[in-house]
């Protein structure tokens, strides 16, 4: 484990890896701005773990049972900033991020808060997809883990963390928030990887993340649509 020099911001990025090494050095920037940046790699194969140690990141080596959630709780137990914020390791957070997540928490009455979504080259069908997704998370209050979440350390003690669950984990979470408190996305964007739409297609990726989430809501296992999501 290897330690962050201290920074004035208090907040605590966290990001959860695997197999992540060519992402890492885009997150330097972040990491200047606030409190520490806390990698939690759940077992890489390729270069991240040292690369990340390189670039003077805190380090989390585990191998966590209960997928994303698990690393995102064992980051987030060992955060020493007063505001946590959630971020994916190929995800570009806006420039004075650290004032905006510092005003948004502010109002007490917030219990979690999200960035509005952009896709990095992602041409008319993402950038569609986007829009829609912000649409989403402002009226329903429903953003993803994509859009990078923030909240108050003990707020996310007061909620219990992160579900452990194989998928869908940022879903439940919001749900739960949405019972403490107001959930606010704001308007500036995040940046993030159109990776995960294009090895089966936007419309097609949209199609299962949907067919996702109405299982969810029909009862079926996490487990079940795990396998159902990664067959695909």
């Amino acid at each position: 484990m290897t330690s962050t020099p201290r920074k004035t911001s208090n907040i605590s990025i966290i990001v959860p890896t695997l197999n992540e090494a060519k992402n890492l050095p885009t997150l330097q920037a972040a990491a200047m701005m606030v409190e520490e940046l806390i990698v939690v790699d759940g077992g890489s194969t390729d270069d991240t773990v040292k690369i990340a140690k390189n670039l003077g990141f805190l380090v989390i080596e585990t191998i966590c049972s209960g997928g994303r959630g698990a690393q995102l709780n064992t980051g987030a137990a060992i955060a020493s900033s007063p505001l946590l914020l959630f971020l994916h390791a190929d995800t570009l957070l806006p420039s004075g991020f650290q004032y905006a997540v510092t005003k948004c928490l502010a109002n007490p009455n917030t219990i979690l808060g999200a960035f509005s979504l952009k896709v990095h080259g992602g041409g008319t069908p993402l950038n569609f997809i986007a829009k829609c997704a912000n649409i989403r998370s402002r009226f329903l209050q429903l953003p993803y883990g994509d859009q990078t979440f923030f909240l108050r350390k003990n707020d996310f003690t007061e909620l219990g963390g992160f579900p452990k669950l194989p998928i869908m984990e940022d879903f439940t979470f919001v749900k739960q928030a949405k019972k403490m408190g107001k959930i606010k996305t704001l308007p500036q964007t995040v940046t993030t990887s159109a990776r995960r739409w294009q090895r089966l297609g936007p419309m097609r990726t949209t199609l299962i993340n949907q067919l996702v989430i109405l299982g969810y809501y029909l009862g079926i296992t996490p487990e079940k649509l795990a396998a159902f999501y990664r067959k695909k």
